[in-house]
C-alpha cells in the first residue's frame, strides 16, 4: 500500500513538479502525543493544530522534534498563547487578528509568518477573506512590521475532488498575483490547500503545503461527554 508521501510524489511528477517542494502538515487534532511521535518516526516533520489548548498541551512533549503550524480559526484572545510556539499561522483572516498577532510578535521580538486565509467558495460557514478583497487586505497588512505574509491558505468546499479543481485553480491564480505584490512584508512562498479528501487535486493545481489528517492517522477519536 502506498504511503501519503509516495502518492503525493506520484501526483507531483504527473504535472512536472518537484515532490521535495511539497510539505505535508499532519493535522493532529484529537490525536495524542504517542500517535504523533509515531508519525514523526515515519518522516513527518510538520504538524498542524486547530485548537490553541490542544497545541499547548502537546507542545512540551514535541518541541524540537517537529515544526508546529496553527491551521484552525484563531481567536484574538488566544494569540498570546501560541505566538512563540508556531512556525506558521495558516489562518490570518481579519484586520483585528493581524493587529493582535503584530502586537504579540513585537512583544516577543519575533516576525510572525502568516498565510492569508481565503474563503474561495464564498461560504457563509467558513472564515477567510473573499478572493476579490485579497489585494486590499494585503495592502492593509503593510503597517504591520512584525507580520510577514508568506502565502495563502484555503479550505475548499467539501465536494467531490474533481469538482473542487476550479477552486484550487483560482487559488493558484491568487497566489501568483500575491507573488507580484511589492510590499516589504510580503514574501509569498506557500500555497496551503488540500486535505485527505482532495490533496491530489491540490498538488496537481499547485499546492506546496497539504494538510493531511485522516489519511495519516485514520478517523479522529472524539471523546464522549
Amino acid at each position: 500500500m502506498k504511503t501519503i508521501k509516495e502518492k503525493i510524489k506520484e501526483h507531483a511528477l504527473k504535472v512536472n513538479r518537484n515532490p521535495e517542494e511539497i510539505i505535508i502538515v499532519a493535522a493532529t487534532k484529537t490525536f495524542g502525543v504517542d500517535t504523533i511521535k509515531e508519525a514523526i518516526t515515519c518522516g513527518i516533520t510538520d504538524i498542524g493544530e486547530n485548537k490553541v489548548q490542544e497545541l499547548n498541551e502537546k507542545y512540551p512533549y514535541l518541541k524540537g522534534e517537529v515544526n508546529f503550524h496553527f491551521i484552525g480559526h484563531l481567536q484574538t484572545n488566544k494569540v498570546k498563547y501560541i505566538i512563540d510556539k508556531v512556525k506558521l499561522i495558516h489562518s490570518l483572516d481579519s484586520i483585528k487578528l493581524a493587529g493582535e498577532i503584530d502586537k504579540r510578535a513585537k512583544q516577543k521580538g519575533l516576525i510572525m509568518d502568516c498565510l492569508i486565509e481565503i474563503n474561495i467558495g464564498g461560504e457563509e460557514s467558513k472564515y477567510g477573506i473573499l478572493p476579490e478583497d485579497m489585494n486590499n487586505f494585503v495592502k492593509q497588512m503593510e503597517k504591520y512590521d512584525n507580520i510577514r505574509i508568506k502565502g495563502l491558505m484555503t479550505i475548499a468546499p467539501y465536494i467531490p475532488a474533481e469538482e473542487v479543481r476550479p477552486y484550487f485553480k483560482r487559488m493558484k491564480e491568487l497566489f501568483e498575483n500575491l507573488k507580484q505584490i511589492k510590499q516589504h512584508n510580503v514574501k509569498a512562498r506557500f500555497l496551503s490547500m488540500g486535505m485527505s479528501n482532495d490533496y491530489w487535486v491540490a498538488v496537481e493545481e499547485g499546492a506546496n503545503i497539504v494538510r493531511i489528517g485522516t489519511s495519516i492517522f485514520g478517523q479522529r477519536q472524539y471523546k464522549e461527554g
